[in-house]
């Protein structure tokens, strides 16, 4: 009777449960194909000389069997991952859904996944999280603008090829983009003395984020080179909120600006909101501008003008260099390269000085 029962119980699934399917082996796709194990390996990984025809036997026996190679198993055979690691300061926001966006489409035609983490710009948690992502990934796409490159450099394995974002270079081993903020501030400086202003405040970002340095640089740059000074320069955070801190801050002025210049769209936004909420007209009474160009700039009333980073094309950019470090065996001399910005003219700009003509 005991020997029933054991019986029983190791080949009778409990009512009302399937039995699980089991997964073949290579062993036996192998044996369905009539090749070798290694064979098998060649045909279905690309890699090693294997004919055309014992291919298409072994993938069709694969097919059959419902085989799927075990990740983690080929990658201790081939020491890849197809895993590509994306660390940036935020998830949140549009500036980083783009980033992600292109770094995603890229990925994706190669047949790579992502591993995404946030530092929320905390030194600490960055350095954690490279650790974290040791011999779990192929190689790092990192935007951290608070530390030099050849500091993040200096936590990576150096056969981990990595590519940094807006980062400052400062000689670092590591491929590095940045974005041209000082010249596509100088750019929107540029337009709004085109446009009869004289008296432009400057809503700046994070002191310890590089974007927001480069930004503040180039726009006292225009002004000097043009031999105007700041109306006045306000501190933010690269945050709605911190935009509408400023909007009704410039309010509060007995003096106002005749424009303002806010270092990322996200804040030009909330200061655009507190203006509207205070009466005050954009561009009727105080000229606009942001930077980023951010999908959301278009359609706020009145159109942001904006200077446009190629956000999701930074993202694709970086992921194409990276897979040439990881082609080449990690071997390959870093690239530290300069990302063009453009200036879009919108309604929040746009011919304000003609208004203000009419009514001097």
């Amino acid at each position: 009777m005991a020997r029933t029962l054991r019986a029983n119980r190791s080949t009778a699934p409990p009512a009302g449960r399937r039995p699980r399917a089991r997964s073949a082996t290579i062993r036996e796709v192998a044996r369905a194909a009539g090749v070798s194990v290694a064979t098998v390996s060649r045909a279905l990984n690309a890699k090693g000389p294997v004919r055309a025809a014992t291919v298409a036997r072994v993938r069709s026996a694969a097919e059959r069997l419902d085989y799927h190679p075990h990740g983690a198993a080929r990658s201790l055979i081939t020491r890849q991952t197809h895993t590509i690691g994306v660390l940036l300061p935020d998830l949140h926001g549009e500036f980083f859904s783009e980033v992600i966006r292109g770094i995603d489409l890229a990925a994706r035609r190669r047949g790579y996944h992502l591993l995404l983490s946030s530092s929320h710009s905390d030194p600490a948690e960055v350095y954690a999280a490279l650790r974290a992502m040791r011999g779990r990934v192929d190689g790092l796409i990192v935007m951290f603008p608070a530390a030099p490159a050849v500091s993040i450099c200096a936590h990576l394995p150096h056969s981990l090829p990595a590519v940094l974002l807006n980062t400052p270079p400062d000689g670092a081993p590591c491929d590095v983009l940045r974005v041209d903020n000082h010249g596509g501030a100088a750019a929107m400086v540029g337009h709004l003395v085109e446009q009869g202003h004289r008296s432009i405040a400057f809503l700046g970002g994070p002191p310890d984020n590089f974007d927001a340095v480069e930004r503040r640089r180039g726009f006292r740059d225009a002004l000097a080179a043009l031999r105007l000074e700041p109306a006045v320069e306000l501190e933010g955070d690269f945050t709605e909120e911190s935009g509408q801190r400023a909007g009704r801050a410039l309010v509060a002025r007995r003096t106002r600006p005749d424009a303002v210049f806010a270092a990322n769209d996200a804040m030009a936004i909330g200061l655009l909101t507190a203006l509207r909420e205070s009466g005050v007209a954009v561009p009727g009474d105080i000229a606009l501008g942001g930077f980023d160009d951010i999908p959301l700039a278009r359609l706020v009333d009145p159109p942001l003008t904006s200077v446009r980073v190629p956000i999701a094309a930074l993202g694709q950019r970086a992921l194409e260099r990276l897979f040439v470090a990881v082609g080449n065996g990690h071997r390959h001399a870093p690239e530290h390269a300069l990302v063009a910005t453009e200036l879009v003219v919108r309604d929040s700009t746009r011919d304000t000085h003609l208004k203000r003509r009419r009514h001097s």
